[in-house]
């Protein structure tokens, strides 16, 4: 998909949040003659109510009236647009697509979140995108929890054209991540990327087989991994900051992909995500097809959010 294909997907995809941020936006400021207190007030309901968070609204509205105070920004049709510009001030600090770095081969991804986020798709997608850019691609079946998740992987496998390494439904998942390592080296992959269990995020077990696979990693290959991925599912809104709290309490995480962008009105959560928790966004998922995983880009975001 072109560029400017994928920005009509993702504009696409951002309507349920543009309807519950921008379009209110508009509704709220239309006729208003003057920024005062009231209009400020209704303004900081809005994106509250649209999950974008307390702390991070508050930060937004005090820009927002230091402006205002200085007479910089006087005209209610003009709030639209300082928003816009300053949520891509926050989002623009965390902007980190994901690299593949030169001589860490084989480049170690390990991907980390609760069950139902879309992290089994997000491996196979970010798989398809590595193969794109001509690098070989081994996945790792880590979740060996869940028969199913197996399978899964098995699937997407065959149809981005990855070998999956796997064992017995109850094996050692960090055994799993040792072997497929040394067939990785073995094979001269390029990427090697680990899918992993995603029981209830509140369970120390999960965090502790997680940790465990990590040692097995690094132990194996030194470095390793060099990037562990955490994937939230935008639908479930704050809930989504308070996974990564916990999962960035417990791991190393340094990135994020934010999926099911597509499905929700709390697309707002990820401007949230940035302020609150300051880790890199890696990737926005728009949709179920191959090819609606994409590196994230501020602008383009809120150009495709605040676009009527």
């Amino acid at each position: 998909m072109s560029k400017g294909g994928f920005f009509k997907r993702l504009k696409q995809g951002l309507t349920k949040t543009h309807q519950s941020v921008v379009k209110r936006l508009n509704e709220a400021t239309f006729g208003k003659r003057a920024i005062d207190d009231t209009l400020l007030g209704e303004i900081e309901e809005i994106l509250i109510t649209s999950d974008i968070g307390i702390s991070t609204v508050t930060s937004l509205l005090e820009k927002i009236r230091w402006r205002v105070k200085r007479k910089e920004l006087q005209h209610p049709d003009k709030l639209r647009e300082a928003l816009k510009e300053e949520i891509v001030e926050i989002l623009s600090h965390h902007e980190h697509p994901l690299s593949v770095l030169p001589g860490k081969k084989p480049f170690t991804i390990l991907t980390v979140g609760v069950n139902g986020t879309g992290k089994t798709t997000t491996i196979a997608k970010m798989a398809a995108i590595f193969k794109q850019q001509g690098l070989s691609v081994m996945l790792v079946a880590a979740d060996t929890f869940r028969a199913a998740a197996i399978e899964q992987l098995e699937i997407w496998g065959t149809r981005v054209g990855c070998k999956v390494i796997k064992h017995a439904h109850g094996a050692d998942p960090s055994a799993v991540a040792f072997d497929a390592l040394r067939s990785a080296k073995a094979k001269n992959i390029d990427v090697l990327i680990v899918d992993t269990a995603g029981r209830l995020h509140t369970k120390a077990p999960l965090m502790e087989e997680i940790k465990k696979i990590r040692r097995v990693i690094d132990k194996e290959h030194a470095g390793a991994p060099h990037e562990t991925l955490l994937v939230l599912d935008a639908t479930t809104g704050q809930n989504a900051i308070s996974q990564a709290k916990i999962f960035k309490d417990a791991l190393d995480i340094s990135g994020i992909a934010l999926t099911k962008l597509d499905g929700t009105a709390k697309g707002g959560v990820i401007i949230a995500i940035s302020e609150i928790l300051k880790i890199p966004i890696r990737y926005i998922g728009v949709g179920e097809k191959i090819n609606d995983l994409r590196d994230f880009h501020a602008r383009d975001f809120v150009e495709a959010l605040f676009e009527d």
